[in-house]
């Protein structure tokens, strides 16, 4: 062993988590360890957060998970809402579609925030330093190894020195041409849309008001306005015809705006261009999220169709899954087969975002004659009257905002029991409001929550006791009344009880009001389930040059 070996041992930063990658996923990652108490260290190649504004949308599902930190009520004082869209045919407005509400009923949060990504992760890294953490910027990924027991990286820092990082685990949060996933050898399969996009944050003056998204409907092709905070200010994303043949790179501004004056046939001046960039959408997925004691989330696990503002969301939805069940294995209180779980929940959601984002972009720019036809002259006649359709409110929020997504196939959910009820096991805990307060504000602790929903007069208080002698100190305990709204949610008119996951997804619904069942679903969690073959703990190492 040489002298500089023998340093790095002596040096190296022995910690829980490793987090490879300070974008939007690896610092929600980071926020819901800070929750856990679960010591970790963030690196990132850059130099700070974004100065980009990137990704736009923030869904109902990603602000609830804000809650949880303290930080919604902030992200939408910063954001715009989207309140209506309009419709754009030959140069008019064919149709005016109210948004602000689709989601009413479902969510504290019934609609589209529009929040661009610099200011998200502002946002978290706010939070962490708040909490005592930082991020280790301009630090990238040499090298890196595992073994049964631990992970080893090694990492460059700004002043040209080599660290050594020793931890639990390591979370791949480094983008769409991540190292990590490289280095693990994880297969990303999937396909290249042949068509060029392109996205612009700029100034518009035009005749039309700053209170909608406009969406124009053409024949072949997309081009949407999204209104951004500050006055006049909007996203454009668009995408050049099939037969536009230059690569990303080659496209000049002028073009991309020229393509938009031919395109709305509208008066318009776009200036004061903040930032603007063209590129190919890949849609893939890799073939599992987890190798050994190595995880990858966000672009490092999916790409997909910018179409719905799927990805940054969805990045975070992956770090909220994975945390609470690293700071479980950590703790002690799982046995580490929980962790296949991750793969088996976001590896199934990844592969349904990716199915669902390809369709919604053959929808709205497909060059199909027949769905360009329904786009262009039928949509503007019938979406108004749809939209204001309770059942098709009801399927469609939930699809785009994320608030439907279900791990019912888990086998963290166990289904015994709810056979009668029209909530399941690995479902979304619904919303509704108790004494005018959402159900969510009683669920804000980083733990499991046993509710209770009765509707005699007793206050459970022996259960109570029972419950805090035994050693369940992060299961939380509430008694709620049956309120009509409450059955009617769960279509049960008499007393049941719900185990809910950290991450407010239902473990399971009972009827029989004791603790035994809770008991023995967490017994089983500090069990191996034998799910996890002794194999994946293969030892995995790779050697890298900065690109």
């Amino acid at each position: 062993m040489n002298d500089l070996q023998v340093s790095l041992i002596d040096a190296a930063i022995q910690t829980d988590v490793i987090i490879i990658g300070a974008g939007p996923t690896g610092l929600s990652l980071g926020c819901q360890l800070v929750r856990y108490g679960i010591d970790f260290v963030i690196v990132e190649k850059n130099e700070g957060v974004t100065p980009y504004s990137k990704a736009l949308g923030v869904h109902a599902r990603t602000l609830e998970i804000y809650e949880q930190l303290g930080l919604a009520q902030q992200a939408v004082e910063q954001g715009a809402i989207a309140r209506k869209a309009r419709l754009l045919k030959g140069g008019k407005v064919r149709a005016e579609l109210e948004l602000s509400n689709l989601g009413a009923g479902l969510t504290t949060y019934p609609y589209v925030l529009f929040f661009e990504q610099s200011k998200n992760e502002q946002l978290l890294y706010d939070y962490l330093k708040r909490n005592g953490k930082t991020v280790r910027w301009q630090t990238e990924l040499a090298s890196f190894s595992q073994t049964e027991e631990k992970v080893t990286a090694y990492v460059n820092t700004a002043d040209g020195a080599s660290q050594l990082i020793e931890a639990k685990f390591l979370v791949g949060c480094d983008g769409p041409k991540s190292p990590v996933r490289h280095g693990l050898g994880l297969e990303f399969a999937g396909s290249t849309f042949e068509r060029m996009f392109y996205v612009a944050d700029a100034r518009i003056d035009w005749d039309l008001p700053h209170d909608a998204l406009h969406v124009c409907l053409l024949k072949d092709s997309l081009l949407v306005f999204f209104p951004l905070k500050g006055e006049h200010r909007y996203r454009i994303v668009g995408t050049f015809p099939e037969e536009f043949s230059k690569d990303e790179g080659e496209v000049l501004y002028a073009e991309i705006e020229q393509r938009i004056q031919e395109e709305v046939e509208l008066k318009l001046d776009v200036h004061d261009v903040e930032w603007f960039s063209t590129y190919k959408v890949h849609s893939r997925h890799v073939s599992q999220f987890w190798a050994g004691r190595c995880f990858l989330a966000g672009d490092a696990a999916h790409i997909h169709s910018p179409v719905g503002a799927q990805g940054m969301n969805t990045g975070i939805q992956d770090g909220y899954n994975l945390a609470w069940k690293l700071a479980l294995v950590l703790k002690g209180k799982a046995d580490k087969t929980i962790l296949e779980t991750y793969n088996q929940e976001r590896l199934e959601n990844a592969k349904h975002l990716l199915q669902t984002t390809d369709r919604m972009f053959q929808v709205a720019a497909g060059s199909d004659w027949l769905l360009a036809f329904l786009r262009t002259h039928i949509l503007p006649l019938i979406a108004p009257y749809i939209l204001r359709l309770d059942p098709v409110k009801k399927f469609l929020f939930p699809l785009l905002l994320q608030i439907g997504i279900n791990y019912r196939r888990s086998w963290l959910s166990q289904h015994a029991g709810d056979e009668h009820f029209k909530v399941k096991a690995g479902d979304r805990m619904p919303y509704f409001l108790v004494e005018g307060q959402s159900i969510y504000d009683k669920l804000r602790q980083p733990k499991f929550h046993w509710l209770v929903f009765s509707d005699t007069q007793d206050d459970f208080q022996a259960l109570k006791t029972e419950l805090e002698n035994q050693d369940t100190e992060f299961v939380d305990f509430n008694v709620i009344p049956l309120y009509p709204q409450v059955a009617e949610v769960f279509d049960m008119n008499n007393s049941f009880n719900v185990l809910l996951r950290p991450d407010n997804y239902i473990a399971f619904i009972s009827t029989e009001a004791s603790l035994n069942r809770v008991k023995i679903y967490l017994n089983e969690l500090t069990k191996s389930s034998g799910l996890l073959p002794a194999s994946i703990f293969t030892k995995t190492k790779r050697e890298r040059k900065s690109p």
